[in-house]
């Protein structure tokens, strides 16, 4: 079995045809997905797709893009976080690729996140691209360490996935992992333990091969722990094992 620690579901293109997404998922073994907030106006979508679905969980948050969106308050978002099954705080972190300039609001609204975080006793599931130096330092700064969390479609370097999983994270490996060209992100996804691994599609991104260039779906994380079982030569059911395992570990709320 699998679970798909992170997907979109709500996201026009998917929350159309939700009932069929699920039906996919329990056809490919896939038992579970939480599906990710990533601005507060969309909230109340993200909310209502878990409540319709018991095995779907929910976060909320606003991810690190959404410049012109409601900023969150630390208040707030504890408030949000208390709801049944809402499991984690985000997404939330850095990203220095898409955006430029003074991104000093990122890292405050990264650092609100991580307070209410830790005043709602939930995990935190943080993106990071192009940033890994910023990220690891307000996490450290922050005290992230006290809730733990995931580093979701990691992309980063093992030295980043090794000071992340010092500080209690786990590594979450999205279909990039299937790309011929990602051999770096391989080698990150053979050198790490099962014990610290979580998988994700991130639908309607980054669909995994042989469905690239397509739309994502919850359903095609299995495609991620089968690349992952090649990597390490390992049955997949072991990777589908150890990350469903994980996900519980890590989402206390879910279980």
């Amino acid at each position: 079995m699998f679970i798909d620690s992170h997907c979109h579901i709500n996201f026009p293109g998917l929350g159309e045809q939700q009932d069929a997404l699920l039906a996919h998922m329990a056809d490919n073994a896939v038992t579970h997905a939480l599906c990710v907030s990533v601005n507060l106006e969309d909230f109340p979508q993200v909310l209502a797709t878990a409540q319709k679905y018991p095995n779907v969980y929910a976060s909320v948050g606003v991810h690190p893009d959404h410049e012109d969106t409601q900023e969150p308050s630390v208040a707030q978002l504890v408030e949000l976080a208390a709801q049944p099954k809402i499991v984690a705080i985000g997404e939330t972190g850095l990203d220095y690729f898409r955006l430029t300039g003074d991104l000093e609001w990122q890292r405050e609204r990264f650092r609100t996140h991580i307070r209410a975080a830790r005043r709602a006793g939930k995990p935190l599931i943080i993106h990071t691209r192009a940033s890994p130096e910023d990220t690891l330092r307000i996490m450290a700064e922050e005290g992230a360490d006290q809730v733990g969390g995931v580093m979701h479609c990691f992309t980063e370097s093992l030295e980043v996935a090794e000071r992340a999983m010092e500080m209690g994270f786990y590594i979450s490996f999205s279909g990039i992992v299937t790309f011929k060209n990602a051999v770096a992100l391989k080698h990150v996804a053979q050198s790490i333990g099962l014990e610290r691994m979580l998988i994700e599609t991130d639908s309607p991104y980054l669909a995994p091969v042989p469905y690239r260039g397509k739309t994502n779906q919850p359903a095609y994380v299995k495609h991620v722990a089968e690349e992952i079982a090649r990597l390490r030569n390992i049955d997949v059911a072991e990777v589908g094992a150890a990350t469903s395992a994980n996900f519980f570990r890590l989402f206390k709320a879910a279980a």
